[in-house]
C-alpha cells in the first residue's frame, strides 16, 4: 500500500529529526553508531516504526538498542515538538537488516559463480557422446525424388 503525500513528508521529517537528536543530543555512552535507513509511518499519522542499522557485531546493535528504547521518550517530544501534527506519533524502533541481507546474497552469488566455474571447468574438455546434433541428419536426395 502506498503512503500518501502527507505521510511521506512526515515520515521523512520524523527520520531527519531522529538523526539529528542521535548526533546532538543523545550522549548515551551505550549508543555505537546508528544510522536511520528508513521511517513508515501509519496513514492516520499515529504510529512511526523507524528502521535503523548499527555499524558493528551483535554486543553494538544490543547496546545500542538498549540506548534507542531508553531515549525513546525524549526523541518521541522532540519529534512531537518538530514535526507540527496534532498528536505525536509513537514510535518504535526496529532493527534493519539490510547489511545482513545483502552479505547472505553476496555469499550465494559468490557460492554460485564458484559452481559455475567448476562446471565450465569439467565441461571444458568434454565432446558429445554421439554426433553434435544425432536428431539432424543430412537429407539424400534419391532418384525417386528427383521424378
Amino acid at each position: 500500500m502506498t503512503q500518501s503525500q502527507r505521510a511521506r513528508k512526515v515520515s521523512d521529517r520524523i527520520r531527519v529529526v531522529v538523526a539529528e537528536m542521535l548526533e546532538q543530543k543523545i550522549k548515551d555512552p551505550r549508543l555505537g553508531f546508528v544510522t536511520i535507513t528508513d521511517v513508515r509511518i501509519t496513514g492516520d499519522l499515529q504510529h512511526a516504526s523507524i528502521f535503523y542499522t548499527v555499524l558493528g557485531g551483535e554486543d553494538e546493535r544490543s547496546a545500542s538498542a538498549a540506548a534507542l528504547e531508553s531515549a525513546k521518550g525524549l526523541i518521541r517530544s522532540s519529534v512531537g515538538k518538530e514535526i507540527g501534527v496534532r498528536l505525536t506519533p509513537s514510535i518504535e524502533f526496529i532493527a534493519d537488516a539490510i547489511l545482513e541481507t545483502a552479505a547472505h546474497l553476496e555469499a550465494i552469488l559468490a557460492e554460485t559463480a564458484a559452481r559455475d566455474a567448476e562446471i565450465a571447468k569439467a565441461s571444458a574438455g568434454a565432446s558429445y557422446a554421439g554426433d553434435v546434433d544425432p536428431y539432424r541428419a543430412p537429407r539424400i536426395k534419391d532418384a525417386e525424388d528427383d521424378e
